[in-house]
């Protein structure tokens, strides 16, 4: 994994003991579930914007954004960055047809 992805993990990891108004971080987990998802939507809306734009450092700014939230909803439902590495791990080599079929059949 990553060493910054596993950084990442332990901080946002060491903010759910955090007091709510310390942190960024903590006044998320404190508000729960909704805020969190409201804020990925926030982000991934952004990022659809600035690739619309064309403009590349936004597009990498946004897409920061987007995946800091995502970490934070893993540590928040007591998931990890390497779970979600070890599932593009097994998806890689495999068609992207191939793997959209395996799911429906589940």
């Amino acid at each position: 994994m990553s060493e910054v992805l596993q950084q990442l993990a332990e901080v946002l990891e060491s903010r759910k003991g955090a007091s709510p108004d310390s942190s960024y971080v903590a006044g998320l987990y404190d508000k729960g579930l909704d805020a969190i998802l409201k804020k990925i939507g926030e982000e991934a809306t952004e990022t659809v914007m600035a690739a619309k734009d064309g403009d590349a450092e936004k597009i990498v700014y946004e897409v920061a954004d987007l995946w800091f939230h995502s970490l934070v909803l893993l540590a928040q439902q007591g998931l990890g960055p390497e779970q979600v590495l070890a599932e593009l791990q097994r998806r890689f080599g495999l068609s992207g047809l191939v793997e959209k079929a395996q799911r429906s059949e589940s």
